[in-house]
């Protein structure tokens, strides 16, 4: 065992937070790599604050850049973000930030914890960061004051820790009314507000924000110093309390507490603070519950929060690999189990006990890699989001394509639909925790209905065509829990629906409908991996016209291509859409699309494109993702990139190509699956700066437990099973996973000889 205890320290070391937090920064692509075009934000939008795994609260360096409020840079829809800032700043340390998302239109960061040298006249004043550090479940930096700043946080807490120069009065400033970003239409006002004094070194307050009442808790270590409420940054002297029945954005002035008192040299000062969505009282036991009721609980909360996140990184061991690519898999992990975020017991919705989960901001991301990945590691968190969703559901009327801290379960229903049935349906099979599925059917299937599924009900077909894929998939998906349950009648209307995906398909071309689309076009959203993909690719022409299709979709023979930068033009952009070309993993409906080969027998191809994906578009440093991390979807990808495996997420399957990795273990609950090779060679990445990437390499052959296994996809109940997977590499495509190609709706058991 000692081997890995020291191989499993040596991975979470490896973490580097701060991948994704600028501008991509990658050499340029070479090879096939080199004819895929980039349009979405050439960053990924991920922050290096202090988390916890799945944990409800983070903390970070507020400066209200575009769209975590950490970080230089300004709203951005294409090409290479414009920076608001020349210099990482921060006007303090603030709690509830997205993690690698794009447009979520309103955001978080509450709570604005400001240790200040100046008056009060200066809060909202920006500082530089200097000598930043991040790992998982901390964060510290400098300001210029001289003041050194650092966070851990707990599931429900965050732990400041302040170390000032002296001064004769230094102080803790708590910002109550800071929410949201510094660009247009981006602060969140608070709707109602109170802040109580409840002892010397202890106060309180709830902010109502967009509906939701969120609760702290606040003690401080720090002997001596006064606590003060504030108003429209003037001092309230002997004020106890403060409440605010009614703001607006015409009204609102800030407002808060503050602790201040003489600092000496190497004094710390510990600011500790708990939080609730049910309350304050609910907020001091929880802070109680983490950090205990003496002082100096930092170094206790950051070694729970490590050792946290040290266990789930540890469900996923890899052997092998240059020290960047380990860098970049480590992180990618660690990324991929930041979000959701769990409150258990915290709903403000609904009364009772249970999970609460919330930063479901991109499931039309993360349903396709992130939540098969949850399953296989964290089930029993996979399982609370679900019941989470079910209770929406029930209280809101819809499954959430995307679901905030507050309430608005139709909030993003434009980009997607009806994409929980996938997890739910992948659980059901699985067996998963013990969800009450009769009503989980119920939900599944009135939903179906609403949104754009009417139209879908009604016509066979709805605009944006993509949301056709999504109805019929969700419909096929709902049959199967139906069939399992027993209900064969329903099963039977659901699956005649699920049929009536070609109707978003022109058979003259073989590609989808004209219609709008939602970050893509209908090249990028033709190669989706449907639930009848043999009869997808009939209507294409068969599998010669298919591969045929996706070679030029993926730029096989293609000439570079130039990127977007800064302020790309109308011009430019249209050219680019026109080449019709893979957008990497730039752009998350791609995801999938290198995995339809496999479906025409072409598991070659696969391995040729995300090979190229993971050497030349993920590198290490601040620019090392191509594009939004989407709360991990794409981080999600990477890890299963890596390891050789691919998720059909509603379809309990995964998909097999040739992995990145010599060896790797998935701990699945109580057991293991192992995915080994022979022949592998190792390879780096492009940001090791080798001149020459070594060609991709191919499955020879593979055997699951011993025994010869001819096809080129697995599923999700002999992973989940555990077992050894035994992969012969070669650097020469093969006959492997040619004749026996994943099974379809209309081929069930994937023909025969092809």
């Amino acid at each position: 065992m000692a081997p890995l205890l020291t191989y499993c320290f040596a991975i979470i070391d490896e973490i580097d937070p701060f991948i994704g937090t600028a501008a991509t920064a990658l050499p340029a692509a070479q090879g096939l790599a080199a004819a895929w075009w980039w349009p979405k934000p050439q960053v990924g939008n991920t922050h290096p604050g202090a988390t916890s795994p799945l944990g409800m609260v983070s903390a970070c360096a507020y400066s209200g850049a575009y769209p975590t409020g950490y970080g230089r840079y300004a709203k951005s829809t294409e090409g290479v973000p414009e920076e608001m800032f020349d210099r990482l700043r921060a006007s303090g340390f603030t709690h509830f930030q997205q993690s690698g998302t794009g447009a979520i239109r309103k955001y978080y960061n509450y709570v604005r914890v400001t240790p200040m040298v100046q008056s009060l006249d200066v809060l909202g004043q920006a500082w530089s960061l200097h000598d930043e550090t991040a790992e998982p479940g901390y964060y510290a930096a400098t300001l210029d004051s001289g003041i050194r700043c650092e966070i851990t946080v707990g599931a429900k807490v965050a732990v400041h820790r302040f170390a000032f120069p002296e001064h004769r009065s230094a102080r803790v400033v708590v910002d109550l009314s800071c929410g949201g970003l510094a660009i247009d239409l981006g602060s969140t006002v608070p709707l109602r507000a109170c802040v109580e004094s409840v002892g010397t070194d202890c106060a309180q307050g709830t902010v109502v924000v967009e509906g939701v009442p969120l609760s702290v808790y606040l003690e401080i270590d720090s002997p001596g110093w006064r606590q003060m409420l504030w108003h429209d940054r003037r001092l309230i002297e002997g004020g106890t309390r403060l409440d605010f029945d009614r703001i607006r954005l015409t009204t609102l002035r800030p407002f808060g507490l503050l602790f201040r008192g003489p600092a000496t040299p190497g004094q710390s000062v510990e600011l500790r603070i708990g939080f609730s969505l049910r309350g304050c009282a609910q907020a001091r036991e929880n802070l109680h519950r983490e950090c205990g009721r003496g002082p100096a609980a930092f170094d206790a909360v950051r070694a729970e929060t490590r050792a946290r996140w040290h266990d789930q990184v540890d469900r996923v061991r890899v052997e092998g690999g240059s020290p960047a690519r380990r860098q970049v898999f480590a992180t990618a992990l660690y990324h991929s189990l930041i979000k959701p975020c769990f409150a258990d017991d915290e709903s403000p919705f609904w009364p009772s006990p249970g999970p609460f989960a919330f930063d479901i901001c991109t499931m039309w991301d993360i349903y396709k890699t992130q939540l098969p990945l949850l399953a296989a590691i964290c089930p029993d968190r996979a399982v609370d989001l679900l019941e989470s969703l079910v209770r929406v559901c029930e209280e809101e009327g819809n499954f959430p394509i995307g679901y905030r801290m507050a309430r608005g379960a139709d909030r993003f229903f434009r980009q997607g639909s009806a994409l929980v049935h996938t997890a739910l349906a992948d659980a059901h099979a699985l067996g998963l925790g013990d969800l009450d599925w009769a009503w989980a059917l119920v939900h599944m299937h009135d939903d179906l209905r609403r949104m754009y599924g009417e139209d879908f009900y009604e016509h066979g077909v709805v605009h944006p065509i993509a949301h056709t894929l999504d109805l019929a998939y969700a419909y096929h998906c709902t049959a199967g829990v139906a069939r399992a349950l027993g209900d064969r009648p329903l099963a039977d209307e659901l699956d005649t629906r699920s049929r009536l995906w070609c109707n978003a398909f022109d058979p003259d071309t073989g590609l989808l409908l004209d219609s709008s689309y939602y970050e893509g076009g209908k090249w990028n959203y033709s190669f989706r991996l449907l639930h009848d993909m043999a009869a997808r690719i009939a209507l294409a022409g068969g599998d010669d016209a298919f591969v045929t299709m996706l070679d030029a979709f993926f730029g096989y023979g293609a000439p570079r291509v130039s990127q977007p930068g800064k302020r790309p033009s109308p011009a430019e952009m249209a050219a680019g859409y026109a080449l019709n070309r893979f957008e990497g993993l730039n752009n998350e409906p791609d995801m999938e699309a290198p995995w339809s080969y496999h479906y025409a027998g072409r598991p070659d191809r696969t391995a040729e494109i995300v090979h190229a994906a993971l050497t030349w578009q993920f590198g290490t440093g601040r620019g090392g993702l191509p594009g939004n991390d989407d709360s991990g979807g794409l981080s999600s990808w990477y890890v299963w990139a890596s390891i050789g495996l691919f998720p059909i997420a509603g379809q309990s399957l995964f998909l097999i190509n040739a992995p990145a990795f010599r060896h790797s273990t998935l701990r699945v609950r109580d057991r293991e699956f192992v995915i080994e090779t022979s022949g592998h060679r190792e390879n780096s990445i492009s940001s090791d700066g080798l001149e020459r990437i070594p060609p991709p390499q191919y499955v020879q052959s593979a055997r699951l437990n011993g025994k010869p296994l001819d096809a080129a996809h697995l599923s999700a109940s002999e992973v989940h099973a555990g077992g050894r997977l035994h992969l012969e590499l070669g650097p020469e495509p093969s006959e492997w996973g040619r004749k026996i190609v994943p099974p379809s709706l209309s081929e069930p058991s994937g023909p025969g000889a092809r």
